[in-house]
């Protein structure tokens, strides 16, 4: 058999094209020896497209690729019909069926599922580092945040650096306790990128005596009682005030909507910049 050479083109990483290739190629008894799949990738402009179409067309290799541009994709196919050449558009064809069934023009963007991508795992990291920092764990962790809540316990800390993760935003919370000073690191960094958590002492002392019950302890405990609370809360206020940072009372509003708040002040803030939005 006569051995051949594969040009996988695209605008993006190109790893579609190869992988279609390969796909192909591995339906045939074919030793690896006999052909040869290149890649080439990020081709956006007419100069470079032209420099890998006179390769082609001298190993007279067959071409697929998976252009969005569709200058880009015309020129390809002008090139290999008056050369004579093979080439399998792998992007057009499902485009333009898409288009006509959602009825819209496609975006003709390059990328964009890298994009797409590389948002995911920002997200994913920015869950485990939620998860990391969370209540504490490591105060190191307030030097490479985005957000870093304070606040005494039953103020939503948790939830609110999980829900902040998934818009990308990478989020330490630091509890304040009376009996434990608060870690160095707090007072190193920007005090914008500090937001305190409050929350009233009525409802404070209802959603600890319901987590004590849940623990299966006493509700009688110090940690619920009512004098322990407005000492954690006098607390609280006199650190806050000495980080000259905002404070949220959570007290009757939903994660979602303090989140909102927490978000709003981060954009006047400057601090706006990774954050996911779903539509």
């Amino acid at each position: 058999m006569e051995s051949f050479i594969l040009y996988a083109i695209s605008d993006s990483i190109g790893e579609t094209a190869q992988q279609v290739a390969k796909a192909a190629i591995s339906q045939f008894d074919i030793r690896e020896e006999s052909y040869e799949v290149r890649r080439f990738p990020y081709v956006s402009n007419k100069e470079i497209l032209m420099e890998i179409l006179e390769s082609a067309k001298k190993e007279n290799a067959i071409i697929v690729y998976t252009l969005v541009s569709e200058n880009l994709g015309d020129i390809v196919e002008n090139f290999c019909s008056r050369e004579n050449l093979h080439c399998v558009d792998l992007m057009s064809q499902i485009l333009n069926i898409l288009s006509d069934k959602i009825g819209e023009a496609p975006r003709r963007e390059p990328g964009i599922i890298r994009k797409m991508n590389e948002e995911y795992f920002r997200r994913i990291e920015a869950i485990e580092f939620a998860v990391k920092y969370d209540d504490g764990k490591d105060p190191r962790g307030v030097l490479n945040a985005d957000l870093v809540l304070v606040g005494i316990s039953r103020t939503s800390k948790t939830p609110l650096s999980m829900y902040l993760a998934n818009r990308n935003i990478k989020v330490a919370n630091i509890p304040l306790v009376p009996e434990i000073p608060v870690p160095k690191e707090v007072f190193e960094i920007n005090p914008k990128k500090i937001i305190g958590l409050t929350n009233t002492p009525e409802k404070l002392n209802e959603i600890r005596q319901t987590r004590l019950k849940a623990l299966g302890l006493s509700s009688n405990a110090n940690y619920a009682k009512l004098d322990r609370i407005l000492e954690e809360l006098d607390y609280s206020e006199k650190i806050m005030k000495k980080l000259s940072c905002p404070v949220i009372n959570v007290a009757n509003k939903a994660i979602e909507e303090t989140a909102g708040l927490i978000l709003d002040i981060m954009k006047e803030n400057g601090l706006k910049k990774r954050i996911h939005t779903t539509k």
